[in-house]
């Protein structure tokens, strides 16, 4: 199976929900579902089936975590130079508005873009990829074709 490149810090952030998961979480349906199962006829009982249902959820959230934590390949993105690639904190400006943007290109799992992290697969990485500072670069985005030059490139 492939690697998946991840930062340390978005692989520490999966194993704390991980754990979360499996001490806190997992106990908790499980106490539920027993609670549910003492109030008789499991046919008619909503609380026993929705409990049923989070345990689900709950569990299959588990097993794909530890299938993510088990192929993660950590990048240490300070180890790393030149040009924009896995781990790069990348500082844009839009040509059109003058807004300005800083962005760190992570891996999909780890992704955020309230929090400026950018999925490694998203339209915006693909463009800026092999591109250093003062490149122009043209992204086909959802909400139309955007331009953008880049200010800084920076691993940290």
């Amino acid at each position: 199976m492939e690697k998946i490149p991840m930062t340390a810090g978005g692989h520490a952030a999966l194993e704390v929900e991980l754990k979360q998961l499996k001490s806190v979480e997992r106990p908790a349906i499980i106490r539920a579902i027993a609670e549910a199962r003492e109030h008789g006829d499991l046919s008619e009982n909503a609380e026993y089936h929705s409990a049923k249902e989070k345990q689900s959820f709950i569990e299959g959230r588990i097993k794909e975590l530890e299938g993510i934590l088990s192929l993660a390949e950590v990048i240490d993105p300070a180890k790393l130079s030149g040009t924009i690639k896995f781990g790069a904190t990348v500082t844009l400006v839009d040509e059109d508005t003058d807004e300005e943007k800083t962005y760190q290109i992570v891996g999909e799992h780890e992704a955020s873009i309230e929090k400026g992290l950018l999925n490694i697969k998203s339209p915006i990485a693909r463009a800026l990829i092999g591109k250093e500072e003062g490149d122009s670069v043209e992204v086909r985005t959802p909400g139309g074709d955007r331009a953008y030059e880049v200010l800084k490139v920076a691993f940290i």
